[in-house]
């Protein structure tokens, strides 16, 4: 659709809406207009050569011990993929030779499915693994598979009625999708009287991570008689949107069970496992926190685990502070994985004596660790500490991200019961958790002063432990990265973005370092500038001649913080990465992953960025142009935006450049459309801008994959400094 096209449904749009003035009308237009302009840039990019997206791996679970063949479905093509990462120990893969055609040797089809084979090992963890292909258009997204203990069961097709109901001996792990509207998915079992089952399913926790997912899944388990009455159902669990149902039988009979999408809605890529056995299911510990070295006492909590039931667990001595997962000894048997976290700090139980009111507040040290429960209902525990005034301490909750069914509520009162501080939710990188955390809380007088923890809902019970962390407030800094991969192509330059978060007072600079890359690939790392600096960058180059290859990079920064009386901490953090999310009507969102894939691709479509000059040196108020040639392949046409930011739509993902040190987009030519390869950008110094030395910065030059997502080129690294203000 050209521009003409698209002003003339436009204009149209807007005379309905004049006629009938309802917002509902203009709801419907903006989205059609919205729509109209993602097609239009579709299409315009439509040249670009794109890195496979991974939609769904079918089956999505695989048993320890054993050898699968697996299909990998995804957006854009996977011609040629070479290799299978995946993440944690015990699970390896391999890429299938595809099956060659006749015309194989005529045309370049795209490959939107491959084979992978799969391995794990029978002490593999199970759990949920993010898997990548490598593929000479870069290295994917990540797509997420399931290790379990029991043999597997595709669907069989046609079983979406009870009369169709497909056979299956139990235990297993039964793998299908539900693939389109009102696909309702149903399996037959038998049950002797008296047998108690575990139906858990894996389904909506699998999309958080796939990028091109807009919509997800919403399952409901249902528990039915052969006549179809209803003896169970369960639509969320407590603390995530898949079902889990425990169940006793009463008599020696065949069931059924029946899995669809509460909505009635479908998707070819909604993949699911249920995971269905007589075993206890832990799904969390009570205490939550053990010590490096020690052999602990440990209540699992869950379904089918006997009430009073404990289990000793040797915690490794080489076991790093953090949350970390075990597998119980359970009698004969290891339980599934759950989370635990290594106490670096000294740990206490909650008192047996009462503690819901400030005046029974149970005396801690500080620093400290407490493992403590929400027992029931209404319940509140407190606990108190002495302070100095102006010593600044922080509070620290571990319960929902280590499975506790606590969503917990943190205040600081004084002696008296009033109120100083308070938490409910704490915002860890990009995305926000249950648990409860407060940083650099300053006394404001010597005294005695009091930490309160209740269930956000006043709920309680076995399901609800907690660990409680009271530090001294000491400074530190956390990095992330904006992705989850980078792909350079021979010869060509590429960049990742590393964003801070200061805590604690940490104001100082960070020198960012990689490690891992891909042989032929090398990394000029930045830093993160003092202050109100937020982001840094690494460029990575490869060598002409550098052969196809990927690996999994780490990287770090380190800093030195001075205290108060001068003496000098060293910092260090390892940085989280970030796979990119499209979010319905464009936003760009973010999940955790465990890695960043470096990748080393096909010569690309744009083989190089040259510069006018590699190294700027501004005075307060004055500006520079940067003149930027791309080198096209030859056919490729598609537009390319410059710019020397990571934005997308109103919001800057990162910005390397000097305090005060702007892009002025109003002198700029930054769309080079069609066949262009020309253009400028221009840097601005504010009047008041303070002096930088040699800050690293980068040339970017985007081509649109989707809406969302961007192939991003880089030039080699340039400088940036700011000059010291005339006297």
């Amino acid at each position: 659709m050209g521009a003409d096209e698209f002003e003339a449904v436009f204009v149209c749009a807007v005379r309905s809406v004049k006629q009938t003035q309802h917002i509902t009308t203009v709801a419907r237009i903006l989205s059609l207009c919205a729509a109209l302009a993602f097609a239009t840039s579709a299409a315009n990019c439509a040249a670009q050569t794109a890195y496979p997206m991974v939609m769904s791996l079918r089956p999505v679970a695989l048993q320890v011990g054993t050898t699968a063949e697996l299909i990998v479905s995804s957006r854009y093509s996977m011609a040629g993929a070479y290799q299978v990462l995946i993440s944690g120990e015990g699970v390896k893969a391999e890429v299938m030779p595809p099956e060659k055609k006749p015309d194989d040797s005529a045309k370049k089809s795209a490959v939107e499915k491959i084979k992978i084979k799969v391995t794990a090992k029978a002490d593999a963890m199970p759990g949920v693994r993010d898997v990548r292909i490598a593929t000479p258009q870069g290295v994917s997204t990540v797509g997420q598979l399931v290790i379990v203990r029991d043999s597997v069961i595709a669907e069989a097709a046609g079983n979406d009625t009870p009369a169709k109901a497909q056979p299956i001996t139990l235990p297993a792990a039964v793998c299908g999708a539900i693939e389109k509207n009102e696909d309702v998915d149903y399996y037959q079992f038998h049950a002797e009287p008296g047998q108690s089952l575990v139906f858990r399913v894996r389904c909506a926790r699998l999309e958080d991570r796939i990028h091109d997912l807009q919509t997800h899944a919403d399952p409901i388990l249902t528990l039915r008689t052969a006549s179809g009455a209803t003896l169970a159902t369960s639509d969320n669990n407590e603390y995530y949107a898949d079902p889990l149902v425990a169940y006793r039988f009463a008599q020696a009979a065949d069931y059924l069970l029946e899995i669809r999408d509460v909505r009635y809605q479908g998707n070819q890529y909604w993949e699911y496992c249920i995971e269905i056995n007589d075993r206890s299911l832990v799904e969390c510990v009570f205490p939550l926190a053990v010590t490096a070295g020690s052999t602990e006492s440990v209540h699992p909590l869950g379904e089918l685990v006997a009430g009073s039931s404990a289990c000793e667990l040797s915690v490794p001595v080489s076991a790093s502070p953090g949350m970390r997962w075990f597998e119980l000894p359970l009698g004969h048997e290891r339980s599934n994985p759950v989370p635990l976290v290594i106490a670096d700090v000294p740990l206490v139980s909650e008192t047996q004596s009462p503690n819901d009111l400030a005046a029974e507040a149970q005396l801690i040290a500080v620093p400290g660790g407490v493992n403590g429960r929400i027992d029931h209902e209404g319940d509140l525990d407190c606990f108190a500490f002495e302070a100095k005034k102006g010593e600044a301490f922080s509070f620290e909750v571990t319960a929902r991200r280590a499975q506790s069914a606590l969503d917990s509520h943190l205040r600081i009162l004084d002696e008296k019961g009033k109120q100083l501080a308070l938490n409910d939710d704490l915002r860890l990188g990009k995305r926000t958790l249950s648990d409860s955390w407060l940083e650099n809380w300053t006394a404001p007088a010597d005294g005695k002063y009091i930490i309160e923890i209740r269930d956000v809902n006043l709920r309680g019970g076995s399901l609800y432990p907690y660990y409680l962390k009271v530090t001294r407030s000491q400074p530190y800094f956390e990095l992330y990265l904006d992705s989850d991969k980078t792909q350079v192509a021979p010869g060509g330059s590429a960049a990742l973005f590393v964003r801070i978060e200061r805590k604690n007072g940490f104001s100082g600079e960070v020198q960012l370092s990689i490690d891992g890359l891909p042989r032929g690939v090398t990394g000029s790392c930045g830093r993160i500038l003092a202050d109100k600096g937020q982001d840094g960058s690494i460029v990575l180059e490869a060598e002409p001649d550098a052969m196809l290859g990927v690996a999994n990079v780490v990287v770090r920064g380190t800093a030195v913080h001075k205290l108060a009386d001068g003496a000098e901490r060293n910092l260090s953090a390892t940085a989280t990465s970030y796979q990119e999310i499209y979010l319905p009507g464009g936003g760009r969102g973010h999940w955790p992953v465990t890695t960043h894939a470096v990748a080393v691709t096909d010569p690309a479509d744009i083989r190089g960025i040259t510069l006018s000059t590699y190294d700027i040196i501004l005075k307060p108020g004055e500006s520079k142009k940067i003149e930027v040639t791309i080198d096209r392949s030859p056919g490729f046409s598609a537009n390319v935006t410059l710019d020397m930011l990571m934005r997308h739509l109103n919001s800057v993902y990162a910005n390397t450049l000097p305090s005060g040190v702007t892009l002025n987009d109003k002198d700029a030519k930054s769309l080079l459309a069609g066949s262009a390869s020309q253009g400028y950008l221009t840097l601005t110094a504010a009047k008041d801008a303070p002096p930088t030395d040699h800050q690293q910065a980068v040339v970017l030059a985007h081509v649109a994959l989707n809406f969302v997502m961007k192939w991003t080129y880089a030039s080699r690294p340039l400088t940036i400094s700011v000059s010291p203000a005339a006297k």
